[in-house]
């Protein structure tokens, strides 16, 4: 059961993940800045202000959704495939809120759109498909897919919660990104509960037109998540459920993980590499950390197969 969280001081906190429920208990939403999570891979990964904005949208749905995981081990993967210039985009979350990624094409430009932004439809393609996987302990994993509707991500999210969820969401996700780097970024997810009424829809409705854009928000308007959930819902009694989820883009990997990925790839392959090069160096796609393997150390990994067979 969630406890509400009373009395809670209103603090604007960046790169935070707030849960509420409206004051009629029909309402259900997610809240997220993410702003230093899509700078820092932004850093990570040396972004174009297109790729950036495509990909932080990206990590931040992600975060967003692995907070929906109860099970603490449970893993989270999304992959968008699209038919524009970024190519592959995949990001996994674990740990509630804990997300790493990689970008097929890290640098894409492109002309600004109609509305003079940058036009993220066009980076990522209105065709293709997302692809999400739930790891949450069971045989076999949840695995859900979908059509993209047209690269803009938040659009193509809620047609993915309606197709592979059968859950009607709202979903709003924005980047501002200025010479400097990532000056905004957040999003949120909305669900109306089961008993939710045509007119508790229809109040819902009126109150994201009116809000506007989640960036502006976030940046223009300066506003706490908190008060972002106020005026998307049109409550200001909206309860807090949970406010101490922290967002991050970590990764999670280490030598022993490349250990065992050249340890996969068999012993003729290891003895090649050993007796070409003398060693190996691996680099992690979502951090772009480097492990350098010796020859010595090459040779125990040919031992452990070895010592396997």
């Amino acid at each position: 059961m969630i406890n509400e969280i009373k009395n809670w001081k209103v603090i604007k906190v960046s790169d935070r993940i707030i849960k509420f429920l409206t004051s009629n208990g029909k309402i259900s939403v997610i809240c997220a800045d993410t702003t230093k999570l899509v700078e820092e891979a932004r850093k990570i990964h040396d972004l174009s202000p297109v790729v950036t904005a495509a990909f932080g949208r990206l990590l931040t749905i992600t975060a967003i959704m692995d907070t929906e995981i109860k099970e603490r081990k449970g893993k989270l993967t999304v992959q968008i495939k699209g038919s524009g210039p970024i190519g592959t985009m995949l990001v996994t979350g674990y740990n509630q809120g804990k997300v790493k990624g990689y970008v097929a094409n890290p640098v894409v430009d492109l002309p600004l759109n109609e509305f003079g932004k940058l036009d993220v439809g066009k980076a990522v393609g209105n065709e293709g498909y997302i692809n999400v996987i739930k790891d949450i302990g069971l045989k076999d994993p949840y695995i859900g897919v979908s059509p993209l509707v047209s690269g803009e991500i938040a659009d193509d999210f809620a047609n993915y919660f309606v197709n592979s969820e059968q859950r009607n969401s709202a979903v709003a996700l924005g980047v501002l990104v200025d010479k400097d780097g990532v000056r905004a970024s957040g999003g949120y997810l909305i669900n109306p509960m089961p008993d939710a009424t045509e007119e508790d829809i229809a109040k819902l409705e009126k109150a994201i037109f009116k809000a506007g854009s989640m960036s502006k928000m976030l940046d223009d308007q300066k506003l706490t998540l908190k008060e972002i959930a106020q005026k998307i819902t049109g409550d200001d009694e909206i309860r807090i459920l949970e406010d101490d989820i922290i967002p991050e883009y970590k990764c999670d990997c280490s030598k022993e993980h490349m250990e065992d990925a050249l340890i996969s790839i068999g012993k003729a392959e290891l003895e090649d590499i050993l007796n070409t090069d003398g060693q190996s160096e691996l680099v992690c796609h979502f951090c772009h950390k480097k492990y350098l393997f010796t020859k010595e150390e090459l040779k125990e990994l040919i031992s452990k197969i070895n010592e396997k067979r």
